[in-house]
């Protein structure tokens, strides 16, 4: 008999698809992938650190309750989290960004999602669309930093887009050893996948990331490919996330300083979310 998992509301769970006019997107797309995207990688991290610096600034914390107060239905929100780092206090608009749970979404379906926000693109590896960056062809096993033929084409690929206003720590979907850890160097175009209308993973290709696999406890891979976009400062790893060592399903293993998107290359398929849907840490996979 297969067992049902209920899905959680914990969070605000609502997110707008903006639709925008093909037009607008292509123009975009543009800006994006031909303007900025051809600026050395140097130089949108540096522009990219300067911009993220004014959040870390203690004057920025005057903009936490406006904002939850214009993106959030929930104005008890923040009540859910705490500071990161221990700090009693929001100190600025970066604390809130990388904000806690004050505690740990609890599931017992052994496969959840790692992280929150919008499932923006889904289907089998081998039926997602390849990408060309820069002239070069590219496929979805580019994203995961692997050989063409290491991820089963059955295997299920995902990619979840994280908002500004999402909790933006990534947690372990399974509960695994840790197999590879990849440091991948690249651009940080826009990540809005709706400006990429007939791909949505677009940005996933070509820009920066972390790529850590874990594998189960019955010797299956899942990959998880962390990608950062304009503005993030820091892909961060916590000190316990090394290789070879045990991680516990939900356990932490990575956060953003400031914009986001999360791929997962998985040996099973997600059974209750679908492609444009809200998914959030620790709903069931």
């Amino acid at each position: 008999m297969e067992t049902t998992y209920q899905t959680s509301t914990r969070s605000d769970s609502y997110f707008t698809v903006f639709k925008v006019p093909e037009w607008r997107a292509n123009l975009y797309k543009f800006l994006s992938v031909s303007i900025w995207g051809n600026l050395p990688s140097n130089i949108q991290k540096k522009i990219s650190a300067s911009y993220a610096s004014a959040y870390e600034k203690p004057y920025s914390k005057w903009m936490i309750r406006p904002y939850i107060k214009v993106n959030y239905r929930d104005k008890d929100y923040l009540s859910r989290f705490k500071p990161p780092h221990g700090k009693k206090t929001f100190d600025c608009f970066q604390d809130f960004f990388i904000r806690e749970f004050k505690a740990t979404p609890e599931n017992s379906s052994p496969h959840v999602w790692p992280c929150e926000g919008l499932l923006c693109d889904e289907g089998k590896v081998g039926q997602i669309a390849t990408s060309k960056v820069k002239s070069d062809e590219r496929t979805v096993a580019t994203i995961f930093g692997v050989d063409e033929a290491v991820i089963p084409d059955n295997y299920s690929f995902t990619n979840v887009f994280l908002h500004n206003k999402n909790y933006h720590r990534i947690h372990a979907p399974i509960s695994g050893y840790i197999s590879r850890i990849q440091h991948v160097p690249g651009d940080l175009v826009v990540l809005r996948p709706w400006i990429y209308k007939q791909n949505p993973s677009l940005p996933a290709f070509r820009n920066e990331r972390y790529n850590i696999d874990i594998t189960d406890e019955e010797g299956k891979v899942w990959y998880l490919s962390i990608v950062g976009g304009p503005a993030v400062g820091t892909i961060a790893l916590p000190k316990k996330i090394a290789l070879g060592e045990h991680v516990e399903k939900l356990q932490e293993i990575a956060l953003f300083y400031l914009g986001s998107t999360c791929c997962m290359a998985a040996p099973k398929s997600p059974k209750f979310h679908s492609k444009n849907t809200f998914v959030e840490v620790g709903d069931s996979y």
